[in-house]
């Protein structure tokens, strides 16, 4: 600013003074700076000196053949620069979309739902109307506190970790000489991986099949999982028979053969090496 007012003071100084005390304090001037440009290579200019250049540049037309201190192309690109620094803060990002929550409403949505963790975001919604706080319910899901659940065991460690308790059941069919199709039941236990108990029937049913797990597990030996697909042939009466047991059903996945896989291996051995006499793999049923 200091620099502004000196020039301007010279400015009018100079309207004062002739031409030939102007033209001699040019002379002056040019060769002073002359001077300077021979010791100093490249002089430090300030913003303001920036600034002054780019402004005597839009009003006066031969600025530039009295400029030494820097290239006129550099005045250029200042200028530039400038223009570019405008429109940035011209187009800078305004903030849009909703005001934000007062933060007294804001705790106060947290601390009804870390005293309430039943409540859900419609019932904090009603009890804020009743305080004539309106806010959406998108809103206060936004600023719930919610209850970290304990994570879920996956079906592997969920196999792992039960592998005394667990055992599989599945059918399989056999083709017979004579083109009758025949069921094969198959229990197996996942702690030694032996078979507790296997039967054939040409028409299996819900009821007998559910006789075959009485006989695998006598006199109070039934396991506490048993893991099977979602076959028809479990119907209601199955279900309710393992109920009594004390057995509780592990459904897989529908066509999921891959989470029961022990059972499916064992069948698959057994078909390929028993049942096939061309040693040709196939699928179990």
């Amino acid at each position: 600013m200091i620099i502004f007012l000196q020039t301007a003071v010279t400015t009018l100084l100079s309207l004062l003074k002739t031409r030939q005390q102007l033209l001699l304090e040019n002379l002056a001037l040019r060769q002073q700076l002359a001077v300077l440009n021979r010791s100093a290579k490249r002089p430090q200019l300030r913003p303001s000196d920036r600034i002054f250049w780019m402004v005597l540049s839009r009003l006066w037309r031969d600025w530039s053949e009295t400029l030494l201190i820097v290239q006129p192309e550099t005045v250029v690109r200042w200028h530039r620069q400038g223009f570019r620094w405008y429109w940035a803060w011209k187009s800078r990002e305004k903030r849009l979309g909703r005001p934000s929550l007062d933060p007294t409403v804001r705790e106060l949505i947290r601390t009804m739902s870390r005293t309430n963790p039943l409540w859900g975001a419609p019932r904090i919604h009603g009890e804020l109307l009743k305080l004539d706080i309106n806010v959406s319910q998108a809103t206060i899901s936004k600023y719930m506190i919610r209850a970290r659940k304990p994570p879920s065991q996956s079906w592997r460690t969920f196999l792992n970790n039960h592998l005394p308790d667990l055992v599989s059941i599945d059918f399989f069919t056999v083709p017979t000489a004579t083109f009758r199709i025949l069921y094969v039941f198959i229990v197996l236990s996942h702690e030694r991986r032996c078979v507790r108990h296997f039967n054939v029937t040409e028409h299996p049913t819900a009821q007998w099949t559910a006789q075959q797990i009485i006989e695998a597990f006598p006199f109070e030996t039934a396991p506490r999982y048993l893991l099977r697909d979602r076959d028809g042939i479990y119907g209601r009466e199955f279900r309710r028979r393992v109920a009594r047991m004390g057995i509780e059903q592990v459904c897989t996945a529908p066509q999921s053969p891959w989470q029961n896989p022990y059972v499916e291996r064992l069948i698959e051995s057994v078909r390929r090496e028993c049942l096939n006499p061309y040693g040709q793999k196939s699928h179990a049923a």
